[in-house]
């Protein structure tokens, strides 16, 4: 888990680039830059070049200063491998994507509904449990199985294609919707607008990453599902219906 997390915020923290203004004191081997385009105070790293889509300088630790693409990592192969800035995209992107789920599952079975059960199959109530964590205990076994095996496979196409793609990889290509990938929606874009939709969709996916931390805690503090605290937050107290009501209840 804290792997993970330390992936994660790397993979966040690296996807920024400078803008070009003096040059401060060096660390972890590198020149750090005042002055960015994500805050008016601080520096980041010159190894943030503005080559990837949404860097606007914000790499204060200086992750990407670190050789992060060969670091216990069994894909790399030296000289035919993407850069560590590259390498930590690919690990926004992949958080990313999966924030952006994790978010579309907290919210929509309490604003739609779940999926009807059956007895033969969990039992009528194995899919109406709203919280994520207690669904974790009230669905079938096989259903998370099925769950796992979907990520896992996206996963192992994922690996494949970073291995034969080597030092030419596109960061991100699963293999849909990519230049010469499957594109079911016969979607063209030109190399501009193409531009334009990675940069929305990495500005998506760090939204996401920060929605879903709230989410889980929100769901872990509550014991219930985030829909249905939405209605109880808006709702105004009786007392702020009668004269006076910025004075404290019973006064």
């Amino acid at each position: 888990m804290k792997v993970a997390a330390l992936t994660l915020l790397a993979g966040s923290a690296a996807a920024f680039a400078p803008a070009q203004t003096g040059k401060a004191s060096t660390a972890l081997n590198a020149n750090f830059i005042e002055g960015t385009k994500a805050l008016p105070f601080g520096s980041s790293p010159d190894t943030l070049d503005g080559s990837l889509p949404g860097d606007v300088g914000f790499d204060p630790i200086g992750f990407s200063t670190s050789s992060f693409a060969s670091f216990n990592n069994p894909l790399y192969v030296e000289g035919n491998f993407m850069t560590d800035l590259e390498w930590l995209r690919e690990a926004e992107l992949a958080h990313g994507r999966i924030a952006q789920l994790a978010v579309v599952g907290f919210i929509w079975p309490g604003l739609f509904g779940t999926f009807p059960g059956s007895d033969e199959f969990g039992g009528v109530d194995a899919y109406s449990e709203l919280n994520p964590f207690k669904a974790l205990t009230t669905v079938p076994e096989s259903a998370i199985y099925q769950i796992i095996g979907g990520m896992a496979w996206i996963e192992y196409n994922r690996v494949i294609r970073i291995k034969e793609q080597g030092a030419n990889r596109i960061v991100g290509d699963i293999g849909v919707g990519y230049p010469g990938a499957w594109n079911p929606f016969n979607i063209e874009y030109s190399p501009e607008d193409y531009a334009d939709k990675q940069l929305q969709e990495i500005k998506h996916c760090r939204l996401a990453m920060i929605g879903a931390f709230g989410l889980i805690c929100q769901a872990a503090n509550s014991g219930t599902d985030v829909v249905s605290q939405l209605s109880p937050a808006f709702a105004a107290p009786e007392y702020a219906s009668k004269a006076g009501y910025f004075l404290p209840q019973g006064i």
